[in-house]
């Protein structure tokens, strides 16, 4: 399989930046595969912190022509010149696609190492590739293992049983900045109904607060609450609850930017401090609202330095397990790779000796002497394809499947898609008899 990868993550570029390259994500892909025929198959996965681009490619050759379709895709979408896009990604190919993406699904490479929301956004990230058609069969295996690997994390090492995730590391940051830790305390208010607002919502439950109402610049605020509690604000209730919050979380991502000078004028007046966790990517409150009084400002960026350094073994539990299902992945490619091969070449032969008996039964009929002769071949064609077989495997297990395929076109002009099935051969009782004993023999 061809696959690449392209990364923007918090760990090499601004979070401005990635915020500006994953504006319309959602098209990106669809764009990319309309316009590039080598292109087979993408998979966007954007996060609060990272923008990556999964894609398969016709051939390896293809490659750079499919990732350019997809620079152009995402500089048509973020408005961003086609330079300063793909100078903002770092491409991945081979090896290195599984094994990162692998890492990045079992938490390893966020802000928070071990987070349990990232497994979600890939298993979701493939589901709606699936749902508009752009996620090939080959990149279902890959994010389909992804996500076997992000649950064998969580089950073997003890990154799964601390739970934590960047909404949590945010709460206890927003808890400790507080006038008052507690926060069932507190009145709460919630932006957006996507993924981080589910999962913000369910931690504030779990730590006693009950005062949650939540605001969805796109309307959607009735049906969220409907199934996880809280009050549902329109336009015009927003204000008076932004004015009596403790806390404010933003979790949309919306067109919609909260100003300072907004939030300045809703809490004059109110001697009570005001904490803004602002989780969203492109930002939901000015950054500077931290200017304000009376005002504290967490962004993603505290939440990653306020993260909590893992245990070393831990994190060498989880790095062995992700190496070896990267490693094990790769192999199940490779093998698959090189079943077209054996099956060009084991119809290549049945060809060979379909004509053979052919000429045969022109010569003697349906006789038993006809059978002794199909008997004969066959075991001997059995015996000549072990060796090939069992040599494919091997050399698909070092990676080497190519130098099989190009030895069987040099050799019989035999190429893997080669793959229409033979000519319908004569048979007579006979003959059937001979190849079901030289099958059992």
């Amino acid at each position: 399989m061809n696959y690449f990868s392209l990364v923007a993550t918090h760990s090499d570029i601004d979070l401005e930046t990635v915020a500006r390259l994953s504006v319309g994500a959602s098209q990106v892909a669809s764009s990319a595969l309309q316009d590039s025929p080598a292109l087979t198959g993408a998979v966007a996965l954007a996060t609060c912190n990272r923008f990556e681009i999964y894609g398969e490619a016709a051939s390896e050759a293809d490659i750079e022509a499919a990732r350019a379709s997809i620079i152009s895709a995402i500089s048509a979408q973020s408005g961003l010149p086609k330079s300063k896009v793909s100078d903002s990604f770092t491409t991945m190919t081979g090896h290195e696609v599984p094994r990162h993406l692998f890492s990045v699904s079992a938490g390893l490479d966020s802000a928070v190492v071990g987070e349990r929301e990232i497994a979600g956004q890939v298993r979701r990230a493939l589901i709606e590739s699936q749902g508009v058609g752009t996620a090939s069969g080959g990149l279902v295996r890959l994010f389909q293992a992804a996500s076997r690997t992000a649950r064998d994390v969580g089950a073997q090492t003890a990154l799964g049983a601390r739970g934590r995730s960047i909404v949590s590391v945010a709460l206890d940051l927003a808890a400790d900045l507080s006038s008052t830790g507690d926060l069932a305390e507190k009145s709460v208010v919630v932006f957006g109904t996507g993924a981080y607002a589910g999962a913000t919502m369910a931690l504030l439950r779990e730590r006693g607060c009950t005062d949650i109402s939540v605001y969805s610049p796109s309307g959607r605020a009735e049906s969220f609450v409907a199934t996880r509690g809280g009050t549902a604000l329109t336009g015009e209730m927003l204000p008076a609850a932004l004015t009596r919050a403790d806390i404010v979380i933003g979790c949309s991502g919306s067109e919609q930017r909260v100003s300072a000078d907004d939030i300045r004028k809703l809490r004059e007046g109110v001697d009570r401090s005001l904490v803004i966790v602002d989780l969203a990517l492109s930002h939901d409150f000015d950054p500077a609202v931290d200017s304000v009084d009376n005002v504290e400002l967490i962004t993603l960026e505290s939440v990653r330095l306020a993260a909590p350094e893992e245990q070393a073994e831990s994190l060498r539990q989880a790095g062995e397990l992700v190496s070896t299902a990267a490693a094990s992945f790769q192999e199940r490619i490779a093998s698959r790779s090189v079943d077209a091969s054996i099956v060009a070449l084991r119809k290549h032969t049945q060809q060979v000796l379909d004509a053979e008996m052919a000429r045969v039964r022109a010569q003697h009929g349906c006789t038993a002497a006809a059978e002794e002769v199909e008997f004969a071949l066959r075991r001997m064609v059995r015996q000549l394809l072990h060796v090939p077989t069992v040599r494919a495997r091997q050399l698909a297990a070092e990676g080497r499947q190519d130098d099989y395929t190009a030895a069987l076109e040099a050799l019989y002009g035999i190429e893997p898609e080669d793959t229409a099935e033979a000519a319908p051969q004569q048979s007579c009782p006979v003959s059937d008899g001979a190849q079901a004993r030289a099958e059992t023999a």
